[in-house]
């Protein structure tokens, strides 16, 4: 059976070898007005991408000086200056260089008068208009969201592997909030600071879960009443998953709540568009008969990459 089942193996590995690259990366511009027309400006772009750090380009108007030195901080390269303007930042365009397919910016910009803006710009549309009038809801936390449950392959894996071992429609609604509502719990708990889980741990409790979901997609398990128990007290770890990378982000205090708001919102959006296309692919290989073929395949692709991961991140908790 193992050889049988060697090309499967091989297969996970050689998924596994390029999965690292495909996670939340945004960088993030933070303006703090100090006093008229003045800013303290932290840049913040992730280190982990094989380009040169971006940059700003201000309106002509303002000069920029830094005030240290770029330093490391977990995966990011920040960069802290000052800068002066000669007219008001509003109504003016700012341009962000060297973003990437997988590196959005995240800006937010505080005024000394209680205005605020935070805009999302990307490699295809990398100038943003800084408008007159302030933004109250932080929505691009949203679609940072988005963008992390789709780029978030441990998270995708395990929705992919509750669907093979869910029977009916009901059973799996009940499933998917049982874990919605889990990890929007420690998604709270973690970014207010009320009860964290250091980042390494969590991504390795993460993995451990996926194996335990192999084993039971493998062996063709069947949950037809109570598989929410099981989709909720996992959720509880993939939730600290998700406060993880919405910390290694950032967020204004001031917008705290809502930015949490749209941030899971943004990851259940997410989760209901590849919830139907996982449903359809699961459905269309049980309609050809390869039934016992799909599980085997899937039990040895989610464990393999499991695996990988496991040993990746505890390996990361030992070094540090």
């Amino acid at each position: 059976m193992i050889f049988k089942f060697k090309p499967l193996l091989l297969l996970s590995l050689i998924l596994v070898s390029n999965l690292g690259a495909h996670e939340l990366n945004p960088a993030r511009l933070i303006l703090e007005e100090q006093e008229n027309r003045t800013f303290d400006v932290i840049w913040k772009f992730p280190s982990n991408v094989l380009t040169k750090p971006g940059s700003i380009l201000f309106p002509s108007g303002c000069t920029e000086t830094l005030t240290s030195l770029p330093k490391k901080q977990g995966k990011y390269q920040i960069t802290e200056s000052t800068l002066v303007c000669d007219s008001d930042l509003r109504n003016q365009t700012l341009t962000v260089k060297g973003l990437s397919r997988m590196t959005d910016a995240l800006i937010s910009i505080r005024f000394t008068d209680g205005g605020q803006f935070e805009g999302l710009v990307s490699v295809a549309d990398s100038k943003v208009l800084i408008p007159g009038e302030s933004n109250l809801y932080p929505t691009n936390y949203f679609w940072l969201g988005v963008e992390h449950l789709l780029s978030g392959i441990d998270h995708l894996i395990f929705v992919l592997g509750l669907i093979f071992i869910v029977v009916g429609f009901k059973t799996l609604v009940k499933t998917i909030t049982a874990f919605t509502v889990a990890h929007s719990i420690t998604l709270g708990l973690s970014v207010t600071g009320i009860f964290q889980l250091p980042q390494s741990t969590a991504e390795a409790l993460i993995a451990l879960t996926l194996i335990y979901l192999a084993i039971e997609v493998g062996e063709k398990e069947r949950y037809y009443r109570t598989p929410w128990l099981l989709a909720f007290g996992f959720g509880l770890l993939h939730g600290f998953g998700f406060a993880g990378a919405l910390s290694e982000v950032g967020f204004s205090e001031s917008t705290l709540l809502y930015s949490l708001l749209f941030f899971n919102l943004g990851i259940e959006a997410g989760q209901l568009l590849v919830i139907p296309v996982f449903i359809l692919i699961v459905w269309m290989l049980n309609k050809i008969n390869i039934s016992k073929l799909t599980h085997q395949f899937s039990s040895y692709m989610i464990g393999g990459i499991a695996c990988f991961w496991l040993i990746e991140r505890v390996n990361k908790i030992l070094v540090f």
